[in-house]
């Protein structure tokens, strides 16, 4: 490495890794710039894959699934590192190319401000075309720069950071508290705030592409969505009197009329159908505290976060 390049580690927390995990390390040793340590967060279930453990660069550990945890468990892993900048990654999220890294770590040094820089997120060849429209909606072609005075316009998008693929200034990250130690979800948006609120800035670093989108069915959405509303309920610091259920809208709304403008009126109902599934799982989410403990674990994503 160049003396003067910043120093980069890579973080993936990991849980039964298959194909596209090793395609992913694999990607990841083909970058252009290069990165110093690679550290795989495994928790245990089972085998896991013995070529990772003797690819060059990279250090596995392996840890309970009692003690996952998608902030502790992140945290864990900047800790291990003593680089200048630590890129999350989660394990289905595969390189689009050779720069991911070098256009994390560019988006980062625009400003010293800049706490984090998240990657763009491109649907994969399988990617359903409801689900293709929205990454276009999250992830558009031009990045952008947020801070504390584009609340107003953005709303609740102003936090909005991805650990799919993102790059932390450690400095940073360890003045703003980073990850918290137990969150259900959105342990990326709550640090954004965290930063965003302490005057530093995100980055949404469009040229850094990484390949990943998921079909989820209506009732996985359910699930996802009241799991993001119990971490919005638990962060009031960060999230009340935010707007948030308006972007829902507007995304709703402009898919719609896109499936109109296509002639593809027959993914209407889906798209009601879909939508309804995320509502309700949020507005269930939002109230969590009110239901019962077995109503609040089947609601949830992540059953095992409600045992500890």
């Amino acid at each position: 490495m160049n003396k003067c390049q910043t120093a980069v580690d890579v973080v993936i927390p990991s849980y039964r890794p298959d194909e596209k995990f090793i395609k992913l390390l694999k990607r990841l040793q083909q970058q252009e710039y290069p990165i110093e340590k690679i550290f795989v967060i495994n928790t245990r279930t089972g085998s896991f894959p013995e070529e990772v453990e003797q690819m060059e660069r990279v250090k596995v550990t392996h840890i309970e699934p009692r003690d996952f945890d998608h902030g502790a468990t992140r945290d864990m892993g900047m800790r291990m590192s003593d680089a200048e900048v630590v890129v999350f990654m989660t394990q289905d999220a595969v390189p689009a190319d050779e720069y991911v890294i070098s256009n994390l770590v560019k988006a980062l040094e625009q400003d010293e401000m800049i706490g984090a820089a998240y990657a763009r997120q491109l649907a994969a060849a399988d990617c359903n075309y409801i689900e293709r429209y929205t990454r276009k909606f999250n992830y558009p072609e031009k990045g952008r720069i947020k801070t504390q005075k584009d609340i107003a316009e953005l709303g609740i998008k102003t936090f909005f950071c991805s650990n799919v693929c993102a790059a932390y200034r450690k400095e940073i990250y360890e003045k703003t508290g980073g990850f918290c130690k137990r969150t259900i979800f959105n342990e990326d948006m709550i640090l954004a705030a965290h930063m965003i609120s302490a005057g530093y800035k995100i980055a949404y670093a469009a040229e850094a592409k990484v390949i990943h989108s998921h079909n989820y069915t209506g009732i996985q959405q359910f699930h996802r969505n009241f799991d993001m509303a119990v971490s919005q309920v638990e962060h009031p610091e960060v999230f009340e009197g935010i707007k948030s259920e308006s972007e829902g809208i507007r995304l709703v709304k402009q898919t719609a009329g896109h499936l109109l403008k296509q002639r593809k009126i027959y993914l209407v109902p889906k798209l009601v159908y879909q939508s309804g599934c995320k509502y309700l799982g949020y507005r269930m989410g939002k109230m969590y505290k009110k239901l019962p403990y077995k109503v609040v674990k089947w609601c949830s994503m992540s059953p095992r976060y409600w045992e500890k």
